[in-house]
This record gives C-alpha cells, structure tokens and sequence, in this order.
C-alpha cells in the first residue's frame, strides 16, 4: 500500500497533475492524505476569522484552532479539497471515496488541552490548545477493506476526539500515523520543493538516525515532514520519500526514489 500526502500549496498548483499520478498506482492500494492550511486561513479571512499560526520551541508550525475556526476548517477540508479530489479521480474512472477522520472513526485523537509556544518575544509561553489534537489510533480496517476493493481512500485529516468532537490534526502526521498503522510500502510526502536541502545541497539519501540528527539545521514546515516521514519509518514503514508534488507524474518520481529518501 502507499500512502501519499499533499500540501495545500502543491495542491492548488497541480492538483490534477498528483492526481493523475495516484490514479496509475491505484491497483496498488492508495491512501491520499491531503493538505490545505492556505485555503483554510483564506477561508477563515472571508469570514472575518483570522487563523492563528503558532511556533513551538521545537520550530514546528502549526494552527491554533478555536471553536468557530474547527468548522471553518472541517467544511474546507473535509467539504471542499477533499471531495474535490473524490470527483476528479471518479469522473476519470478511478473508484475514490472521499473521508475525514472522523468517519468510521479512521482518526482518532486525543485533544491538545495546553501546548508550548513561542511568542513574539521569543519566550516559552504555554496557551489552551483549541480544538488541535495528536493522534492515537487508526481504523486500519475500514482502510484495507477499501483498497483491497480498488478504491483509492482520499482523506481529510479531521479527526474524532475522545468526547466526540472534531479536532484538527496536522496532515503530514496524520499520513505518518496511516502509514505506520498499515505498514505501507511507501510514505510519499509531496512538496513544493524536491525535497530536505541543506546548504543548497538536496540530501537525496539518510537513515532515520541521520535524519532525527539534522532536525535542529531544517526550518519550519520542513522539520514536520522530516519528523513524520522518521516516525513512520520508525514504526513499520519500509521507506519515506519527501519530494516535489510538481509535473505530471510525482508518484513515479518518489518511487524512483527522486528527493529525499528516508529508511531504516
């Protein structure tokens, strides 16, 4: 099985160029994990919300989200990316059902109820952590059940608290805890760039031990998937590949092994 994420911002640039892509590995079984932070905060400042992106000490970035700015983001990602890409993959004959975590239970997580950031200042500050949750379980089931019926799983990455409730949860940690739960052959995290540069130089090749060493040198939004790809390699996934979602075939590129290429 592979299991693919995309970013927003790949997304919006060539969404049908990915998903041409996936529609070739489909016989495989596929999991697409999708993205959409931008859409959601372009969302949020149409309606007079404005999203609140935060940084932890660690330099991972990530969106404080409030009671009104859950259902701003669930109705984006799970209403409009997500089915969006459901349609294009069925109207070009690839059977696709479109999720969010929270059907079926797919995700589920535990709320953030307090998280570390660091404010303007540059100071530690500790603040309520919303509706932003981590995840602690996967409905492997419901997946292998549908790809071993030829469906590709296009999934929005909301997932369903303890009490209930709808919580966000970061897209490329979600495709990390789905690859990890199904042991995927794959883990594909698809960017704008081709993949962890370092000094100008793309690292083409390291181990999850070399990868965890270079995390304090790699900037924000790249350090997560750095830390999504490891902890899914680390837990049962064969390799992690981060690379361009650019072109119109990525999957092949990735498979090939083109970007950063992350094994045990």
């Amino acid at each position: 099985m592979l299991v693919v994420k995309a970013g927003g911002r790949i997304l919006e640039s060539n969404m049908h160029g990915i998903l041409n892509s996936i529609a070739k590995y489909s016989g495989r079984g596929v999991v697409f994990v999708h993205g959409g932070g931008d859409i959601v905060s372009r969302y949020e400042k149409a309606l007079g919300i404005e999203p609140k992106i935060v940084v932890s000490p660690s330099g991972v970035r990530s969106r404080l989200t409030d009671e009104r700015e859950i259902e701003v983001y669930n109705m984006v990602m799970a209403g409009k990316i997500g089915k969006e890409a459901s349609a294009y993959l069925n109207h070009r004959g690839v059977k696709a059902v479109s999720l969010s975590g929270v059907d079926g239970a797919l995700l589920k997580a535990q709320r953030k109820k307090r998280i570390i950031i660091i404010d303007e200042r540059g100071r530690k500050r500790a603040v309520e952590g919303g509706y932003t949750g981590s995840i602690t379980d996967v409905n492997t089931e419901l997946l292998t059940n549908l790809t071993n019926l030829g469906y590709v799983a296009v999934v929005s990455p909301v997932a369903l608290g303890e009490e209930g409730e709808m919580l966000n949860v970061d897209g490329d940690m979600a495709a990390s805890a789905i690859a990890a739960a199904v042991k995927a052959e794959t883990l594909i995290l698809l960017t704008d760039v081709e993949g962890l540069i370092i000094e100008n130089q793309l690292i083409n090749k390291l181990t999850v031990n070399e990868a965890e060493s270079l995390l304090e040198k790699i900037g924000p939004g790249m350090n997560r998937k750095v830390i999504a790809a490891t902890r899914a390699v680390k837990r049962g996934t064969a390799k992690a590949v981060i690379c361009s979602g650019t072109g119109e075939d990525p999957i092949t590129k990735a498979e090939n092994n083109k970007g950063t290429v992350i094994t045990p």
